[in-house]
């Protein structure tokens, strides 16, 4: 059995490590996805100004009644609905910043749905 402890250390060492090689400027944000077990969260960060430029969550679709849930699907969602509110603020090109998770599943499918929507990376 994997102790707990272990595991969210590595998932930290890896997010620092994936942290040291990608910034965000104001114009070209970087994108940070984090991902739980229930839900996934999206945010176009400058890191100049330490700023937040837009978000997207799960938890958005939760309070106006939709089912939402951590799935590859929601996850598109997600991906589309930050694409369309960086376009609309003028952004067209982003860094990625998988936040320490494999480049798979739930991630991978944001990524992707952020790429179809326009967005740049």
């Amino acid at each position: 059995m994997v102790n707990e402890h272990n595991r969210e250390r590595a998932l930290e060492k890896r997010h620092a490590r994936v942290r040291s090689r990608v910034k965000g400027t104001a114009a070209r944000p970087r994108l940070y996805v984090h991902r739980s077990v229930r839900h996934i969260s999206v945010q176009a960060i400058d890191d100049a100004a330490g700023v937040t430029l837009a978000s997207a969550s799960s938890r958005e679709f939760t309070k106006k009644g939709q089912k939402a849930t951590g799935n590859i699907g929601t996850a598109r969602s997600i991906g589309t609905l930050i694409a369309e509110r960086l376009k609309e603020k003028g952004f067209a090109r982003v860094v990625f910043d998988r936040g320490g998770h494999l480049y798979h599943g739930r991630v991978k499918a944001v990524a992707d749905a952020a790429r179809t929507a326009g967005l740049e990376f």
